[in-house]
């Protein structure tokens, strides 16, 4: 049977002055929902912003895609972390995620598979390493570790053809030269 995927939100945000460990820092990893079709360019989705360029963005990392698959693991753990209600749902977009994504997981995903879309093409390019603003957001400081030990990381997108995307799309995986996947890639780093 083949594996049903599909865009479950797209979500993009500005970047704005946020106080995290006593510091003030730029950051745009809010995220709003858009509805209708959103632009996809060489640098990532009409109306997103990236707060530091060093880490995020460019043409390696225009666009971030997260599984929806995992949303009910951080749920759990903030949960368990005292930090949310049991039954308080992550909004679209709370892992920071340009694209939350159904039928695809970092298992499933290799670096140079291509997501072809009715209207744009994204390559997988690499995975996304958390940092004290994922913390920040989560609201807990074990997310970190929980990402790290888990493996539930999302990936970067490049841009292969600009074009529009929007909730709802399916998407078709091509696969590339699968030599390395999004899950090995995401361990061998975090074991440093």
């Amino acid at each position: 049977m083949p594996v049903s995927r599909r865009v479950l939100s797209v979500q993009v945000g500005s970047a704005h002055p946020v106080t995290i460990q006593g510091r003030e820092v730029s950051s745009a990893y809010v995220k709003r929902p858009l509805e209708g079709p959103v632009a996809v360019r060489r640098l990532g989705l009409q109306g997103d912003e990236q707060a530091d360029l060093s880490v995020h963005g460019g043409l390696s990392k225009a666009v971030y895609a997260y599984p929806s698959e995992h949303y009910g693991f951080w749920r759990t753990v903030r949960a368990q972390a005292r930090v949310a209600a049991w039954d308080d749902e992550l909004p679209p977009g709370a892992l920071g995620e340009n694209l939350t994504l159904t039928g695809l997981t970092e298992a499933q995903a290799w670096i140079g598979d291509v997501l072809r879309f009715p209207d744009c093409a994204l390559a997988i390019s690499e995975p996304r390493f958390p940092c004290f603003k994922f913390e920040h957001a989560m609201g807990f400081r074990q997310s970190v570790r929980l990402m790290a030990q888990s493996g539930y990381c999302g990936f970067y997108l490049a841009v292969r053809e600009e074009g529009t995307v929007r909730a709802g799309d399916a998407f078709e995986l091509v696969p590339g030269p699968r030599e390395v996947s999004i899950a090995e890639l995401f361990a061998a780093r975090m074991r440093r």
